[in-house]
């Protein structure tokens, strides 16, 4: 057949009418085959596959206003069956179910009570049957589903193992990092130890030899040379009277010239140890050196965190990567974790009061600060650039809560520490403006 003609092949569906389509067909028997042909003339009507009906024992075509249908002589598998249509023809092939002699296409001898049966017991049957196949249909469509998901559920179960692979691959990474640092630091340290014993130990010998070489100069010689005969006194045949105890003295020899090398004591403060207040400087030195061994954190609490975790210094230096780059709630997680494993370092405190005010929150800036300022002491060279910063935040967060008054009290406090510094006097020349401003709105 050519594509003009239209031809189509399908399974039978269901339908059901009353009316006459055509009074003649072709059918071809064969008494002991399982497969009947037969077709059926169209003249000029169009048909689609949806206006064919079969079922077992019930054939139907409906193209209103025409109908053809037959009650088939015996049942057929309408699974397999098919109809062609095509060249004006539709072109049935029915199996049937039972290899048997069909007398003829139809039941003819049933009367209208059993065919109107036959009728209805195939529609019901295509009803059915078409519920069993929407119910496999949804079955299927539920496994495919879940074969779906399973296989998503497999792809994320993938990702995030290659994601803690990933994390597990970096706190390695880190933690050698860490132990390397530490190694170095250690093998720096034993080295100047060992550099200075070294040192210690040729100034010994330095000593030693100089102390020798002193030693064999200034050493008297034998008695034998160093005794002298003292001269007869002129007219009288015998000594003097000193003549039987007199020993002349040997006098040392110069000294020789050398250089003394002197060492100084090594100062953490810059200021002249006449002009530096001793008490306060060892005091603040004291407190450091405690507060760089204190963990104020439970020890419950510390066994779950990693090795670097533990260590203040390195969170500290955490945070203020994070505040670099402008993520200051991670930088504030970091300063309170390091508060928590030691909470005497006054620069936690000062570094999350500047997150504080980034985020706005200005009353835990204030607390910060004060808690930084209250840490600073006693007041020493050595903390005079901390004690600025704490000043300058706390009278910050105050004016930006309009408490002029509290902020220009830090902003002078800070001005006496450092009074070359142009942009606190000028930010607290404007507060004074601003509180002018404010007493003659009043």
């Amino acid at each position: 057949m050519t594509k003009a003609e239209d031809q189509h092949s399908t399974n039978l569906k269901l339908s059901l009418s009353v009316n006459e389509l055509s009074k003649t067909e072709g059918c071809i028997l064969d008494d002991y085959s399982c497969v009947l042909e037969c077709s059926l003339p169209l003249r000029g009507v169009r048909v689609t596959p949806a206006n064919i009906f079969c079922a077992d024992q019930y054939l139907k075509v409906s193209i209103p206003p025409f109908l053809f249908e037959a009650i088939l002589y015996a049942p057929i598998d309408d699974t397999n069956s098919t109809a062609k249509i095509g060249n004006g023809i539709i072109f049935f092939t029915l199996y049937k179910k039972e290899v048997a002699m069909w007398d003829s296409l139809t039941l003819a001898t049933a009367n209208k009570e059993k065919l109107q049966y036959l009728r209805e017991n195939a529609v019901l049957k295509a009803h059915e049957k078409a519920k069993e196949e929407t119910k496999a249909k949804k079955v299927t469509k539920q496994e495919h589903k879940k074969y779906a998901l399973e296989a998503t559920m497999k792809l994320e179960e993938a990702e995030r193992k290659r994601i803690e692979d990933l994390k597990e691959k970096e706190r390695q990474k880190v933690t050698k990092e860490l132990a390397l640092w530490k190694k170095q630091q250690k093998d720096a340290e034993k080295q100047k130890r060992v550099q200075k014993e070294g040192e210690l130990h040729q100034e010994v010998e330095q000593l030693k030899e100089e102390k020798k070489e002193k030693m064999n100069k200034t050493r008297i010689p034998n008695e034998g040379t160093s005794k002298t005969r003292l001269k007869p006194t002129k007219g009288h045949g015998s000594y003097s009277m000193f003549s039987e105890n007199l020993k002349e003295e040997q006098l040392p020899a110069p000294r020789s010239a050398a250089t003394i090398k002197i060492n100084f004591t090594s100062r953490v403060f810059p200021t002249a140890l006449r002009e530096s207040r001793i008490a306060e400087e060892e005091e603040w030195l004291r407190k450091q050196a405690e507060a760089r061994r204190t963990v104020s954190a439970d020890l419950s609490e510390v066994e779950d965190l990693k090795e670097e975790e533990k260590n203040p210094d390195w969170l500290k230096d955490k945070g203020n990567k994070m505040f670099a780059t402008g993520n200051y709630l991670a930088a504030v997680n970091a300063y309170n974790l390091a508060v928590r494993l030691n909470n005497k370092l006054p620069l936690l405190y000062l570094n999350r009061a500047a997150c504080h005010l980034k985020l706005r929150n200005l009353h835990k800036a204030i607390e910060d600060s004060s808690k930084a300022l209250e840490l600073l002491t006693p007041p020493v060279p050595h903390n005079e650039h901390a004690r600025v910063k704490a000043y300058v935040r706390r009278g910050t967060a105050f004016c930006q809560l309009e408490l002029y008054t509290e902020g220009l009290q830090d902003y002078e406090a800070a001005l006496k520490i450092d009074p070359k510094n142009k942009t606190i006097e000028n930010d607290a020349e404007k507060i004074r403006h601003l509180i002018q401003g404010t007493m003659q709105d009043s």
